[in-house]
């Protein structure tokens, strides 16, 4: 286990930059990434507290209402980026990242723009545009945090601003709809953070570089050619493969809980239109109960037990998820309690991959690389898987009870990623847990 000096371990001890104690550039990290990447949500998912209940007619016998038509524009533009971030966000010099963060947020704010200035069906080409650089922005904020002592406590602070963002930015643009109409709705929530997101970039580009005991401890981390990209995923690819299955199902069901929230609500018999904070509220006690289990993988200074110990906190929130499907089914949850039990199931695996269990695992191969690379692979798999899903619903003609699908598809998934963490442990028992030489320095 990691000691208290330990623990608040960022940053380089060795740079002249080091002017703060560790504890104080621990927070600050925590700060800056929260709040690059909550000020990013103000650009991305506003629109979607919108109705946009207009019809258009695909084909003969296929309708589809536009705001289907908006996430699935916003969804495919941002799993574009995610696959571009494959070779960007792993070839990006760390002094270039601030920039490329704001350039990129700054296109996403004149699509939102353009959405608002032109009509019926062009506008969807702008939300798609929106969705294209966003993608990327995700693994370059995490740049800034990875390959340290702290990274899952960092990482954790980081993905809280995702779960928490979601549910407050739905909150914002439903109270700017009445006034700015749901064209210019989108714009407007966007300007919103414009400064902020320029103070906390700002932070994010002061925090110093790893020290070499934390390169000691999670090996240094470099940018990555195409050859070095394919020869490390050739070699890890059964362990990768499992967990890469398990994001994909877990992005999925997360991207429609908070793509259809107004949907699952309703369902529920929740007007949300009347009780929008509702958006917020169940997030908020996901948020914190995520935010301790998958930061407290810092305490683990052992890669394998720490690797071990994630996929552990996965199993937990997928059986979580079978349990409240259940309940769910016999009637005996409240609404508010079914929504937090099933954010707790999905983001306690979704944000363990983020924060511990890809981070670990490139801390025991030992092998140079970076975690942008591994977090866009699975980020590219989770939101392709999430595109298709949203066209097969359309296709097949499900009802309008979104709730009876969104069970259903919660039970499988959760009982296929259970069969996964166990194939993902088999292979760490097999490759990593006999080479103790290899992590004979974190023992």
């Amino acid at each position: 286990m990691m000691t208290s000096s330990e623990l608040s371990s960022v940053g380089d001890a060795d740079s002249s930059s080091q002017k703060w104690p560790a504890w104080a550039w621990t927070i600050w990290s925590v700060v800056a990434a929260f709040g690059t990447y909550f000020s990013m949500y103000g650009f991305r998912v506003p629109f979607k507290a919108g109705s946009y209940e207009h019809q258009y007619e695909l084909t003969a016998n296929w309708m589809m209402d536009e705001k289907s038509l908006l996430v699935i524009a916003q969804v495919l533009g941002y799993t574009i980026s995610k696959f571009v971030g494959i070779k960007v966000v792993s070839e990006l010099a760390p002094e270039r990242r601030a920039i490329a963060i704001l350039f990129l947020i700054g296109f996403a704010e004149l699509a939102l723009v353009g959405f608002g200035m032109v009509s019926r069906p062009w506008n969807i080409l702008f939300i798609f545009l929106n969705g294209l650089p966003l993608g990327m922005v995700f693994g370059l904020v995490l740049g800034f945090l990875e390959g340290r002592q702290t990274t899952e406590l960092l990482a954790a602070g980081l993905c809280t601003s995702f779960i928490l963002a979601d549910g407050l930015m739905k909150t914002i643009g439903q109270s700017l709809v009445a006034s700015m109409g749901e064209s210019w709705m989108p714009a407007t929530a966007g300007a919103v953070f414009i400064v902020p997101l320029l103070f906390f970039v700002w932070m994010l580009a002061q925090i110093p570089r790893p020290t070499h005991v934390d390169e000691a401890q999670r090996q240094a981390r470099t940018t990555m050619d195409s050859a070095q990209r394919w020869r490390y995923f050739r070699r890890y690819a059964w362990g990768l493969l499992p967990i890469i299955f398990v994001y994909l199902l877990a992005t999925i069901l997360r991207s429609i809980r908070g793509d259809f929230a107004r949907e699952l609500w309703s369902d529920l018999g929740i007007d949300p239109t009347a009780a929008t904070p509702l958006y917020t509220v169940s997030e908020i006690w996901v948020g914190l109960v995520v935010l301790a289990i998958n930061g407290s993988c810092v305490l683990f200074r052992h890669n394998g037990r720490a690797y071990i110990s994630s996929l552990s906190i996965c199993t937990i929130g997928m059986a979580t998820l079978l349990l409240a499907c259940y309940l769910q089914s016999t009637h005996t949850l409240s609404p508010m309690t079914f929504m937090v039990m099933i954010g707790l199931g999905l983001y306690m695996p979704y944000v363990a991959i983020h924060t511990t269990v890809l981070e670990r695992f490139i801390a025991l191969t030992r092998e140079r690389g970076n975690l942008g690379y591994l977090m866009a692979l699975v980020d590219s798999t989770g939101y392709f898987g999430y595109v298709l899903i949203l066209f097969v619903r359309k296709l097949i003609k499900i009802d309008g009870n979104i709730l009876q699908f969104f069970l259903t598809a919660c039970t499988i998934a959760a009982l296929l990623s259970l069969a996964c963490l166990l194939w993902a442990a088999g292979h760490y028992l097999a490759t990593f847990h006999p080479r103790k030489a290899t992590d004979r320095s974190l023992a």
